[in-house]
């Protein structure tokens, strides 16, 4: 065996017993753990120092790990968190509140409303709360709470005794440590003196330096995730080895000696662990920087793999929670491979004549990447293909940035307009990281959908494997290359001439953004199209906007100002050009009204108000205004959605009724109008909700029924009672959390669909949803079978969501034509008879869960 690879054996082995006690029970630590040594010992006998290694730190960490796991699950909380039982618990904060960001829906706001604190209770025993971000968001580890709320069992994977649900403020809070409150000082600082810069800069600086993500826009979190960036927006080892490096560089330009630079370093190391808050991934970060400090100041390699086995074996002894945090296996594997590959593949590229200087650029991230992509997959279900390209592309800004970020907090308790102007330095450096990160995530296919879990991380990792192993053969090597150039004639012609999407001729298309609603009303002008609504969030209306090639929007309706109607305005008036904004007569809630006129005068955009009996027209498409009717009947949900807007557009496809979020009401003020209500393409009220009349839905007398609706919500939408009536009066349902984004398109006969297709988005948010939004199911935290009923909280959507790769799955098209009046049976079943073989053709439509003969 290397010499180097000694304790590798020893760290493998605490690594696997910590796993058992996790995701089993405290006896199969035991068993694993002392099992690990024989074997070990055993196996390794030739190499003593191997053998001793594993001998001695599994057996131990078996006795550690067993003996916390055994504590963890018979504590006196554990039996009464399965009753859900109330108390009152006093602890002690181990790291900074953790907050929590959902959607807005309805009359709620999004944005954080619930953080997490992880805590060590007086008596022994670790805990997790879920408590109002507005009551519980300034604290700090360190300070001593007493709190009371209802009990909850964890999940496996972590020694935590108990959830705790807090609903009202900390009682009895001690005074923060001095070295906290000084770290929140500079936190502070550097957020205040962040805001010299734009809003995203100013968000993404300080995540950068002390991995505070508290300002980031969501638009920029999934677009860094999807171009593999996310690692910029956590602290890592990368933050440490630059500051360190700065430092002992520093230092020796001053001459210093070995010792001196060494403690300089030790100093900013242990400084930079109490700026950014003694977490776990702080603490791991703070390792992992140090074992890659170490192999580039010394340039021996030798060292850097004993110092990086050693540091699994302290970290996962401290916190063996970490052996089961993917974080955790990100950073170890991103640090072998810095350390084992890049070297070689560096010296490779030199030796075929690269620069110097670009053959180390090139290899760190290429290595990095390839071996961190099966946990990467693993756990997000998508390989993203341009991580390479965006990570070479930030990689000459992000240590400028770091160095001047920590600067400018430094600066800010002495003379604030100084660290002001080092801000805007530095703000260059930032920009680029959003510019690449936008534009990374922007090229079509940048992730591509991948299985998850360890099925998908495995079947990664055996593709790299082979891939690798193929390169070594020379005649396989030929053979491969023959098979890749043969797949890209066959595939490029294929989809060039298949259907792409957009497809051409659309009219309509309802854009899947989760729980919401985004409808695009095409012009006879390629790029140009008018938008009603702009969901909850801003990267899907973007990113569905930009599949379908819209630059120019020369109006965008608000059909009423609930969260999840306005959510992506922001974003929309940012990027693409707007020429109004239009509202109905409701300006409620205040909340948005507020925000719509701030967002639209910041985009130099005029906001207009739209009646009952407008007309606006565009070269091919018209919008006749047919509602509501009557005023506003006050600010309750039911009230604001009874006062949406309500349009009837002339398409190319035909007549399209847009109802916005309609109820029982509103639908009966339309039909007491005596208005004409027909229509080709019935934009379904309130995500399918069962408000509808059967008068109203009557009237419409829809061929086409488009329902935008979010996977998984917890609002039973669309309502099966509602969706039989649809199919029963001959309308074609579709539904963008099953279909994706869905077109409407004019065809000889009548209207054509097209679904892009899709899958899970989003796990639906909603309006009323004060108790489920503090559900410890929704986190993950507690185990799904122990709480009745089916619904999620508002927070699951925001952390367990599918990726976007997810979302941009292979394109599936499926065009159906949509039969007229005289193919409409009121008895027509929505999946056809069970007791009768379908006509031919059928059988595709069937497996999507589709009519029959449409």
């Amino acid at each position: 065996m290397n010499p180097r690879a000694h304790l590798v054996p020893a760290a493998l082995a605490v690594w696997a017993t910590a796993l058992a006690g996790l995701l089993w029970a405290w006896w199969a630590a035991l068993l694993v753990g002392f099992a690990a040594a024989v074997l070990g010992g055993l196996a390794l006998r030739r190499w003593r120092p191997a053998a001793v290694a594993v001998a001695v730190a599994a057996p131990v960490a078996a006795c550690w790990i067993g003996v916390q796991a055994h504590a963890a699950a018979h504590h006196p909380l554990r039996a009464a968190a399965e009753g859900g039982a109330l108390t009152t618990v006093r602890f002690e904060l181990d790291n900074r509140p953790h907050g929590l960001r959902s959607s807005g829906f309805g009359s709620r706001a999004g944005g954080v409303d619930l953080v997490l604190v992880r805590g060590t209770l007086d008596g022994g025993g670790r805990l997790v709360v879920l408590a109002p971000a507005a009551r519980w968001k300034d604290l700090l580890p360190g300070q001593r709470v007493t709190a009371r709320g209802s009990l909850a069992p964890p999940l496996g994977g972590e020694l935590t005794v108990a959830v705790l649900r807090v609903r009202g403020p900390p009682q009895e809070v001690t005074e923060a440590p001095v070295w906290q409150r000084a770290a929140e000082d500079l936190r502070a600082g550097l957020r205040g003196v962040s805001t010299s810069l734009d809003p995203e800069p100013a968000g993404l600086l300080p995540a950068l330096v002390v991995g505070d993500t508290s300002g980031i826009p969501p638009r920029v979190v999934e677009e860094f995730r999807t171009a593999g960036l996310a690692h910029v927006l956590a602290v890592s080892g990368a933050n440490l080895a630059i500051l360190c490096g700065a430092v002992l560089l520093l230092l020796r330009l001053l001459r210093v000696g070995p010792r001196g630079c060494a403690a300089g370093a030790m100093a900013v190391l242990v400084g930079f662990v109490v700026l950014a808050g003694p977490e776990p991934s702080v603490l791991r970060a703070a390792v992992m920087g140090a074992v890659a400090l170490l192999a580039l100041v010394l340039g021996r390699e030798r060292s850097a793999l004993p110092a990086l086995a050693a540091s699994v074996v302290v970290l996962v002894l401290y916190a063996p929670e970490l052996a089961a945090d993917p974080g955790f296996g990100l950073s170890v594997v991103a640090t072998a491979a810095l350390v084992l590959l890049a070297p070689r593949w560096a010296a490779a590229l030199r030796e075929r004549g690269v620069p110097v200087g670009f053959a180390e650029a090139l290899a760190v991230p290429v290595a990095a990447n390839l071996a961190t992509a099966p946990l990467v997959a693993g756990v997000s279900g998508q390989v993203s293909l341009v991580a390479v390209l965006a990570n070479l592309l930030v990689a000459p800004v992000v240590a400028p940035a770091t160095v001047l970020g920590v600067l400018a907090a430094l600066l800010a308790q002495v003379y604030e307009p100084t660290a002001r102007l080092i801000v805007e330095v530095a703000g260059p450096a930032v920009g680029w990281l959003i510019a690449v990160g936008r534009h990374a995530a922007a090229v079509p296919g940048a992730a591509v959908a991948w299985p998850g879990g360890w099925v998908g991380g495995v079947l990664l990792a055996g593709v790299l494997v082979l891939g690798y192993a193929v390169t070594r053969l020379r005649r396989l090597r030929t053979l491969v290359v023959a098979v890749v150039v043969g797949a890209v004639v066959v595939v490029v012609p294929l989809n060039v001439l298949s259907p792409g999407w957009p497809v051409p001729g659309w009219s309509v298309v309802a854009c899947d953004v989760g729980q919401g609603d985004a409808v695009v009303l095409a012009t006879a002008e390629r790029d140009r199209a008018v938008l009603v609504d702009t969901g909850p969030d801003p990267v899907p209306v973007l990113s569905c906007l930009r599949r379908l090639g819209v630059r120019r929007i020369p109006l965008v309706v608000l059909s009423h100002l609930h969260a999840d109607h306005v959510g992506g305005l922001a974003a929309v008036l940012a990027e693409r050009g707007v020429g109004a904004v239009a509202v109905g007569p409701s300006r409620q809630p205040d909340w948005a009204w507020e925000e719509v006129r701030e967002r639209a005068r910041t985009a130099g955009v005029r906001v207009v108000e739209l009646g009952t009996g407008q007309r606006l027209s565009w070269p091919g498409l018209e919008l006749e205004v047919l509602g509501p009717r009557t005023a506003p009947a006050g600010g309750t949900n039911t009230a604001v959605n009874d006062a949406s807007l309500v349009l009837r557009a002339s398409t190319a496809a035909g007549r399209v009724l847009l109802t916005g979020d309609i109820e029982l009401a509103g639908q009966a003020d339309l039909l007491g109008g005596h208005a004409d209500l027909r229509a080709d393409v019935l934009k379904v009220p309130h995500h399918g909700s069962r408000y509808s009349s059967p008068a109203f839905l009557a009237e419409v007398r829809p061929r086409v029924a488009l329902v935008s609706v979010g996977a998984g919500n917890r609002y039973g939408h669309p309502s099966e009672v509602l969706l039989d009536a649809l199919t029963r009066s001959g309308a074609l349902v579709l539904r963008t959390d099953r279909d994706g984004d869905t077109a409407v398109l004019t065809g000889p006969d009548g209207p054509r669909v097209v679904r892009r297709g899709g899958g899970p988005h989003d796990n639906g948010q909603g309006e009323n949803d004060d108790e489920r939004r503090l559900d410890p199911i929704a986190l993950r935290l507690v185990p799904a079978r122990r709480q009745p009923g089916g619904g999620v909280g508002a927070v699951a959507a925001r952390l367990h969501r599918p990726p976007l790769a997810a979302r941009r799955a292979a394109t599936r098209f499926h065009l159906l034509r949509v039969r007229g009046p005289a193919g409409r049976r009121a008895g027509h079943s929505r999946q056809g008879h069970r007791d009768r073989g379908d006509p031919p053709g059928a059988g595709p439509l069937r497996r999507h869960g589709l009519p029959a003969g449409r």
